[in-house]
């Protein structure tokens, strides 16, 4: 396995371009992650300078240096492609346990479990993002170790949304206790998305492609929905389409109500 692809699974808080990190700047407070300091490559003095000026006026809002570096040095720690000669090494992100305080009334948000891969990860979080989810709610193991490359694959909104850790039993328990109807991908004993109504407040709880949900969760759960699809097919969709096609399913059938 090329090095370059093998570094997407290490644990990282560098973070890719400025999409990412502009992400970064503008994230809620509570995100408490923070830039240390930001690399330039050389050669982009010219060709970057308006993307140099902003980030030189929030280096001296928010305290951290700017260091024109040699674009060798760039590659060397990047993993993509996409950097355009800008680096940003960033400290850690605490992702707070689940309490029922943070809940908002009449909400929408996701249980995510057993993505496997940190580009599918970061993917299935722009979707959710997009879709108007109020926050996202993860097992103790998950993708945000590997931070940079989740930022980059989520277009930064891996930064800008409420994420919470939470094992998916006292995920289930803390929002049905708050009036939330808990909803599980699944096919066993499922009805067709297509053909169920959904209003808010919702806990939509999705699983891998490999492992899925775990019966005891599925059990806990008022309703469980598959997407139909236009042809036979015995394989599924990437956890990233099926969050799309799931959320923004939701989102449309209370896109009209207060």
């Amino acid at each position: 396995m090329p090095q370059k692809e093998t570094d997407k699974f290490v644990p990282s808080n560098v973070f890719e371009g400025m999409t990412s990190i502009s992400s970064l700047l503008s994230s809620p407070q509570e995100n408490e992650r923070r830039i240390e300091e930001i690399w330039i490559s050389e050669e982009k003095r010219s060709s970057k300078a308006r993307e140099i000026a902003f980030l030189k006026a929030k280096a001296k809002e928010c305290g951290f240096p700017i260091v024109f570096v040699p674009k060798e040095r760039i590659e060397e720690y990047a993993v993509g492609n996409s950097h355009g000669g800008i680096l940003a090494f960033c400290s850690d992100r605490r992702i707070p346990r689940l309490k029922a305080s943070d809940i908002v009334e009449n909400g929408f948000y996701v249980y995510l479990e057993g993505i496997e891969d940190p580009y599918n990860f970061g993917y299935t979080i722009r979707s959710l993002y997009m879709a108007g989810v109020d926050g996202v709610l993860l097992p103790e193991r998950n993708w945000m170790s590997a931070a940079g490359v989740v930022a980059r694959a989520s277009a930064g909104t891996s930064e800008q949304i409420p994420l919470y850790t939470a094992s998916p039993e006292d995920a289930v328990s803390v929002f049905r206790s708050k009036g939330y109807r808990i909803v599980c991908a699944g096919i066993r004993d499922s009805v067709s998305l297509f053909d169920s109504s959904f209003s808010y407040p919702i806990l939509l709880v999705i699983g891998g492609e490999k492992r899925g949900i775990s019966r005891a969760v599925l059990d806990l759960a008022d309703d469980i929905v598959r997407i139909d699809y236009g042809r036979s097919f015995r394989g599924s969709l990437s956890s990233s389409a099926a969050a799309a096609v799931m959320a923004f399913e939701i989102m449309r059938q209370n896109r009209h109500k207060e």
